[in-house]
């Protein structure tokens, strides 16, 4: 006998797991049909096509009995008899050695950890409805002492789907990492492809009965085919890694059999390496009671070949940052240590990697961070004006088109912490001076080089180069407790002190959005009274054509007529920064247009007597939408509005008004988030 809807809402019989569907909508287009322990629920993946689930909720059984695709009214079967898998790697995190939660530099890959398989016993059962997504939560889920419940997000309009283990500790500094996928005892799969790492170019494997191997991919993504039509794994493009100072592809996706040991069946899917890049290797951070999110996506496909990864790769632009007119990309903070390479005969390519990969990118500016572990920025002249006329010419050399290369430099010298300086121009400057030493001097070769001895003669130099500074990674690695203890400075006060820079470090899963430590920055600025801003910053060091760039990089989008030339200077790009006319962003969702009152971010908005203000904004975005939220501050505290946006479908653009009430605000400014954790942030808008 089907039961379907019955008495409370609830779904059982004797013997049956009790599903609970008191929130689910029947009008979302999605079906839930219950038949004794299987539960099947379909949704609407677009153009008349539906995607299907066939959940099987005995014990012992693999949760996915079945999963179809219903196209052009025939039911194609994508995979049959498979189980979601987790791993859970916990591990211990330094919380006294350095700024507790926001510590960088820690040694959990190098201190004892356990690793837990998640276990599943399905008690109960619930369908949710949130807009155009609808979870399935199935409890309890288990691994270590962390519990929860395995999730399951349905996207209206897509055959896209997020599996999780959604899991939380009492235990207190604890460090977490995972690897995850599908598995089965059964042959459900014939093929497995990938793109390769180096040539993109797809490659395949028999699905045998082979040991487990890790893979070098591109696109983070690993494919399994059916009799009827593939399956697509892959992690959110930017949550899944945690920070790391080198982007090594290191095989970020798994097939075979038994995997680590660990798993029993034949299986694919994402995978860590526990000691990354065999450096600072941080992990995640699990702070007790919070709920972690060990997820990952599947989109499923009639296609075979592998050809559904032109599928995923559309829901990261192909791993490249889209063109967004009146705007230019820039990514800043790399320690490339090119002229380094240069200066010591390495044998380089005519076009270095690095070049090359940020051009594959979609990156138009970059702004280096030389001289850092190389080089000789002590120097007291002869090899530092050497390595910056090196430095000059070698940027001049890969300028061109639509891609500008632009000397910067981590100083950390006399202010405090670490942080980046930029001129809009190529400036000689030396990090001493005696008293007996001016300032400024002419040389024969390199016309001005300056000598810097002091706040007072750095600041001087910023303003007399027109250039500015701002914090690095502010309030972890080497500027833990900055940009808060000099913010009531003179030269943190002046206009060449730009701000701050943004990235997702630490990071922590249980998050809906990435980079908090950074944000919480620019609000913090904000209330302060100070104009200041937010730059994403990659803080990277080496890079590749084949490494994993894509996921460790945010980009910023700045307002500009033009792309300068080298040649001519580079002023356009700092009086952008300067006066906030960009956003940020991790490249899947866009923001265009954003306005409060009329005003840009930036500006000056004037508000009425009620403080009501009307905020506009357009977004573009590839997966789904989660939330909006409008921040805020009146000099004190900080106030947050959250708008709901999972009615949006995967692949949309929208013009949004929301209205607030900003009476006794200073200022004002706004973050869209998807589903995958990937976002935009504006810049704040100044309220009077």
């Amino acid at each position: 006998m089907l039961l379907v809807f019955c008495l409370y809402n609830y779904v059982f019989a004797y013997g049956q797991v009790p599903v609970n569907t008191t929130r689910f909508n029947k009008k979302s287009g999605v079906q839930v049909l219950q038949q004794n322990n299987t539960l099947q629920v379909s949704w609407p993946t677009g153009n008349g096509d539906k995607g299907s689930l066939m959940l099987n909720l005995q014990p012992d059984a693999p949760v996915f009995q079945k999963i179809q695709v219903q196209q052009q009214g025939q039911v194609k079967e994508i995979a049959a008899e498979v189980d979601p898998v987790f791993l859970l790697t916990v591990g211990k995190r330094d919380l006294v050695k350095q700024n507790g939660w926001n510590i960088f530099f820690d040694n959990t890959a190098y201190l004892p950890y356990q690793t837990f398989p998640v276990k599943l016993t399905k008690k109960n059962v619930q369908v949710v409805s949130d807009g155009s997504q609808t979870n399935i939560i199935i409890g309890q889920a288990t691994a270590g002492n962390f519990t929860g419940n395995l999730e399951i997000t349905l996207y209206n309009g897509s055959p896209l789907l997020n599996i999780a283990a959604v899991l939380a500790t009492e235990a207190d500094s604890t460090a977490i990492i995972y690897d995850a996928g599908l598995v089965s005892k059964n042959k459900t799969w014939e093929k497995v492809f990938w793109a390769d790492a180096k040539t993109t170019n797809v490659q395949s494997a028999l699905a045998a009965n082979q040991a487990a191997q890790d893979l070098a991919v591109k696109y983070r993504t690993i494919i399994g085919q059916g009799k009827a039509g593939s399956l697509a794994v892959f992690p959110a493009p930017h949550q899944y890694f945690y920070p790391l100072d080198n982007v090594y592809n290191l095989k970020y996706v798994w097939h075979g059999t038994g995997y680590r040991d660990l798993v029993d069946g034949y299986g694919l899917g994402i995978r860590h390496d526990l000691l990354g890049d065999r450096r600072w290797v941080p992990w995640f951070n699990a702070p007790p009671k919070t709920q972690q999110r060990l997820n990952f996506f599947c989109l499923l496909s009639t296609q075979k070949d592998g050809k559904v990864l032109e599928d995923v790769k559309k829901f990261t632009n192909g791993d490249a940052y889209q063109a967004v007119d009146g705007h230019y990309t820039l990514a800043a903070h790399f320690h490339q240590e090119h002229v380094d390479d240069v200066l010591t005969h390495k044998p380089l390519p005519e076009l270095p990697g690095f070049v090359q990969a940020l051009r594959n990118t979609g990156v138009n500016i970059v702004a280096t961070g030389e001289f850092h572990l190389a080089g000789n920025p002590k120097d007291l002249g002869p090899r530092r004006l050497t390595e910056f006329k090196k430095l000059f010419d070698e940027c001049a050399r890969l300028s061109n088109g639509n891609f500008l290369l632009l000397p910067g430099e981590e100083a950390n010298v006399y202010y405090g912490g670490h942080w980046m300086n930029f001129f809009p121009k190529p400036v000689y400057w030396i990090q001493s001076r005696q008293p007996n030493q001016p300032f400024v001097e002419p040389h024969p070769e390199y016309g001005k080089v300056y000598r810097v001895g002091s706040k007072a003669d750095m600041l001087q130099l910023l303003e007399a180069e027109k250039g500015i500074a701002w914090t690095a990674h502010a309030r972890t690695k080497g500027s833990v407790g900055f940009p808060d203890k000099y913010m009531t400075e003179n030269f943190y006060k002046n206009q060449t002190f730009f701000g701050a820079a943004w990235k997702n470090l630490p990071a922590d899963l249980s998050q809906p959005r990435l980079g908090k430590r950074a944000l919480d920055v620019l609000d913090d600025m904000a209330n302060a009274g100070d104009k200041k801003y937010l730059l994403g910053e990659a803080d990277l060091f080496k890079i590749e054509p084949d490494y994993e760039l894509y996921g460790h990089m945010n980009i910023n989008y700045l307002q500009l007529d033009k792309m300068p030339e080298f040649k001519d200077g580079w002023q356009p790009v700092l009086d952008a920064l300067q006066k906030g006319k960009f956003f940020v962003s991790t490249g899947e969702v866009l923001l265009p247009a954003f306005t409060v009152n009329n005003q840009k971010s930036g500006e000056t908005a004037q508000l009425p007597s009620n403080g009501k203000a009307t905020i506009s904004l357009t977004a573009n975005w590839t997966f789904p939408l989660n939330f909006a939220e409008i921040i805020s501050g009146d000099g004190k505290q900080v106030y947050r509005q959250t708008i709901n946006l999972k009615d949006t479908q995967a692949f949309g653009s929208k013009q949004f008004n929301f209205s607030a009430d900003l009476k006794n605000r200073k200022w004002v400014r706004l973050e869209v988030w998807d589903t995958a954790a990937n976002g935009a942030f504006t810049q704040p808008v100044w309220l009077e």
